[in-house]
């Protein structure tokens, strides 16, 4: 008895670009799960700060009188977004310079450049940063040295004769000098 074979498959392995389609689908398929898999924490870092509800935290820094007109002094607070676990951290502190009656500018500490503590220096009337060199005037903007702007200011304001700041919010790059 004589078989006609011709009709069924034959058991040869696939040819060698059908297992390149296979593998190329196989391969696109995977990265296109991992790519998505990678850009949820993207996508969530996007849109979280447009479903925060920002809430100004006035902090007093302390009366008026105790940041006398024409002089530059030291201001401490307590961030009030610190956690339990902060510990010393979460005390912060500002330079206050008093150039007219009940007119204050706030500065953070920290050097535009790469965030040390700045010094002031009465005699010179500068803010020094101690790190890289950097100078500001004692309006807070930029001297000399490598700091792209000049210091980062808090907003603030004046009730009941007490001088309170908004130390909710972190000054940043998005604020003018």
């Amino acid at each position: 008895m004589s078989c006609d074979c011709s009709n069924t498959p034959s058991n040869q392995p696939p040819s060698p670009s059908e297992r390149r389609g296979v593998m190329l689908k196989l391969g696109i398929g995977l990265m296109g799960i991992g790519g998505a898999i990678a850009s949820i924490p993207l996508i969530g870092y996007a849109i979280t700060p447009a479903l925060k509800k920002y809430k100004n935290s006035w902090i007093d820094l302390g009366g008026t009188a105790d940041f006398p007109e024409g002089e530059t002094r030291l201001g401490k607070f307590t961030n009030p977004n610190a956690s339990p676990t902060d510990g010393a951290s979460a005390e912060q502190a500002v330079w206050v310079r008093s150039y007219k009656p009940a007119q204050f500018q706030v500065f953070a500490v920290n050097c535009a450049h790469l965030g040390c503590p700045v010094k002031w220096f009465q005699q010179s009337k500068l803010f020094m940063c101690p790190c890289h060199g950097g100078v500001y005037y004692e309006d807070g903007s930029h001297a000399s040295g490598p700091p792209p702007r000049g210091l980062f200011e808090y907003k603030w304001k004046i009730e009941n004769g007490r001088l309170l700041i908004d130390a909710g919010r972190l000054p940043g790059l998005e604020q003018t000098v």
